[in-house]
């Protein structure tokens, strides 16, 4: 099993597989988005962002090849991506959950750096129009964001055993 790990975590394919299925999620939102007229919100754009890490983070890792630096810049990435989605995920859900309290509300205009403003470059995929409390979209029972978590958590846990197994290795590789 460790073996098979191992190989998992030196295979391009697998960063190629991580950034495919992200790339696949951010296709869909833009589906949700402008094929069904949902209107992201503040927590999606963020959410958006996220998830655009985790194809930079695969794309990063595939090409590495055995760069041991790059790939250390691709799991950072992919671990800030996949814990931050997921703390904004279960942020969104909470503010859904509580929509008609007075201390969940969301911002109207994305709070990125300054010299970032995604917003204003492409307003079309950072611009945030809908309402955070509002749940337009659900399937079997759950909200968008209720799925976000969902799949941020799964992100999550393939991260921490990708990288413990990377990590382990490092480790092998500078005792030898």
């Amino acid at each position: 099993m460790l073996s098979r790990l191992n190989s998992l975590v030196d295979n391009p394919l697998s960063w190629l597989l991580l950034a495919a299925s992200a790339f696949a999620l951010e296709l869909c939102a833009l589906f949700f988005q402008y094929g069904m007229g949902l209107e992201p919100c503040i927590m999606c754009i963020y959410q958006r962002v996220a998830i655009i890490g985790l194809v930079v983070a695969g794309l990063s890792g595939y090409f590495a090849k055995q760069w041991t630096i790059i790939k250390f810049e691709a799991f950072a990435i992919w671990g800030v991506s996949a814990i931050w989605g997921l703390l904004i995920a279960i942020e969104h859900v909470d503010i859904q959950t509580n929509a008609d309290s007075l201390f969940y509300t969301c911002d109207l205009v994305p709070n990125f750096p300054s010299w970032l403003p995604l917003h204003e470059w492409i307003p079309s995929l950072f611009e945030a129009t809908g309402d955070c409390g509002e749940i337009a979209w659900s399937f079997l029972g759950y909200s968008m964001p209720e799925w976000m978590i969902v799949v941020y958590g799964v992100y999550t846990a393939l991260f921490i055993v990708f990288a413990s197994v990377f990590i382990t290795n490092m480790v092998k590789k500078l005792i030898r």
